[in-house]
């Protein structure tokens, strides 16, 4: 899982980044709900931002227009955002996917990735049903999606969706070979859940700021332990699920090596793997703990066996599958 931080300007940027963000998210959160930075503080931070590190740009709640939001788009693009977010909260899916749609064909040339966003408390708005992001982020040609929240009461996002319905909705995005995020008040105590659903990016603000409130600015100290946290549940030092390990066997194998992959391509491969040829055992080497519970996942509703699990020398997780 990759930590993204939302910052409002280059000092809380920074911040974020010698705290060990993956990921800068610029955005302004004192227009409405939640809503757009200016371009020229989009493009401070992209200008600060070393080229290995993300800053990806929000949106926000964006108006039912087609070409105004694809314009915003097309400036996300021109000042190399690595992905820039388009959210909606009261409109029609039809005209969701329309705009996502206007908004694809503005980022054509550029290599910007684009982002469905649903909030989960949509239905409190009379908002779009969060439980749509999966369509709307796969008939709106997205990259990928967010789910996030708009409420300022204290409540987050998992007083909203489930645990089993945001697992379900990130494993889906990841069949379809979606980048999936979660956002919206999460804190340290939220992360064993986090760790279950396995998104590949985290969202934060109010967790990594000074002394918790959101208020007081990004603060590199929690942005350093909320990322600490987060690696610990990723190697497996920190077990967020009980009683799944299993003794390793032998035996010959077909080799998927998932190192350097993301988890969407991990499932793909296997996918294409048994569909070509289902007689052949399947080892499959996972980079990190999280992921393996995916594949396991991908197995049972495939009826297909997971005959063992064993971590190597090297950290990594070799599980191996019977068709």
């Amino acid at each position: 899982m990759m930590l993204m931080v939302s910052v409002q300007n280059l000092q809380e940027a920074q911040e974020a980044l010698a705290g060990g963000a993956d990921i800068v998210d610029v955005k302004n959160l004192q227009e409405a709900l939640v809503g757009s930075a200016h371009p020229v503080t989009v493009k401070e931070v992209r200008d600060a931002v070393p080229p290995l590190h993300h800053a990806s740009v929000t949106l926000g709640v964006v108006p039912n227009q087609a070409g105004t939001v694809a314009m915003a788009t097309y400036t996300a693009g021109l000042l190399d955002a690595t992905s820039v977010k388009v959210g909606f909260m009261k409109t029609e899916y039809s005209q969701a996917v329309e705009i996502l749609l206007a908004c694809r064909e503005a980022l054509e040339g550029f290599e910007t990735k684009l982002i469905g966003s649903l909030f989960a408390d949509n239905p409190i708005y009379e908002g779009l049903e969060p439980l749509r992001m999966i369509d709307l982020a796969r008939e709106g040609n997205c990259d990928g999606f967010l789910v996030d929240t708009l409420t300022k009461d204290g409540r987050n996002l998992f007083d909203f969706l489930s645990e089993d319905e945001l697992r379900q909705m990130v494993f889906e995005g990841k069949r379809l070979g979606l980048s999936t995020a979660l956002s919206g008040h999460l804190r340290l105590d939220d992360l064993d859940e986090l760790a279950r659903i396995n998104p590949d990016i985290v969202g934060v603000r109010g967790a990594v700021c000074n002394k918790g409130h959101r208020e007081n600015g990004v603060h590199r100290e929690p942005v350093a332990e909320f990322k600490h946290q987060l690696e610990l549940r990723q190697s497996g030092d920190v077990d967020v699920h009980d009683g799944t390990h299993t003794e390793a066997r032998t035996g010959g194998w077909v080799v998927i090596d998932g190192t350097g992959k993301t988890c969407a391509g991990i499932l793909a491969a296997l996918t294409e793997q048994v569909q070509r040829d289902n007689d052949s055992f399947v080892e499959v080497i996972m980079p990190d703990v999280l992921n393996t519970y995916d594949v396991i996942v991908w197995a049972e509703k495939g009826h297909h066996n997971v005959l063992t699990q064993r971590t190597a020398e090297n950290g990594s997780v070799r599980i191996l599958i019977q068709p």
